[in-house]
């Protein structure tokens, strides 16, 4: 992890308020854990507040290998933490038709591809309209589920099993942006 950040200059006031509480949009950098984004605050905050501890937190556990928005709570906020999970979240992804990967993301190279030149755009709006509400999903071996206190990309990344449960999730709203060829964009 590089430190290429400098903590902006902040009145008394604004130091103040993280103390008794506030909320954080960070931009989770590429191969940053969330604990990393949270270490990070937390040095900051101890060292411009001159104090020992201060309470930081996240809403939501963001894979090493994705980037975007972490909520990060600070003192009395982190309070809120539960309620700011089981709000919606939004989504940008590319989807490489016909290809797969043992993680099923981008992190490993693709090891499998079936033939997906003849899908035409009509054939995929209507497969992606059918994504939409109440699923039982089962998440990837490579996701930041804890099982038993582990990670289960951690598990994965080191070769090993780990069983997953099906959670319920909502798709309330899923469109394409972009067709290009076998890639679609979509959020």
């Amino acid at each position: 992890m590089t430190d290429n950040s400098a903590m902006p200059l902040m009145t008394f006031q604004q130091l103040e308020d993280f103390k008794e509480g506030q909320i954080l949009l960070v931009n989770k950098p590429l191969e940053w854990t969330s604990f990393d984004v949270v270490n990070k605050v937390r040095r900051h905050l101890r060292h411009a507040l001159k104090v020992k501890k201060i309470k930081v937190g996240h809403a939501g556990t963001l894979d090493p290998l994705a980037t975007g928005v972490l909520v990060v709570c600070t003192g009395k906020a982190t309070k809120r933490i539960e309620k700011l999970q089981s709000q919606d979240k939004s989504y940008t992804a590319t989807i490489r038709l016909g290809a797969h990967t043992p993680c099923l993301d981008a992190e490993l190279p693709v090891d499998k591809w079936v033939d997906a030149d003849h899908l035409q755009r009509q054939a995929i709006e209507e497969a992606v309209a059918a994504m939409r509400g109440v699923v039982q999903q089962l998440p990837p071996l490579y996701s930041a589920k804890k099982v038993n206190g582990q990670k289960a990309y951690a598990v994965a990344r080191k070769g090993g099993e780990i069983e997953l449960k099906r959670a319920s999730i909502e798709i309330k709203k899923i469109e394409i942006c972009a067709v290009r060829h076998l890639e679609v964009d979509g959020h």
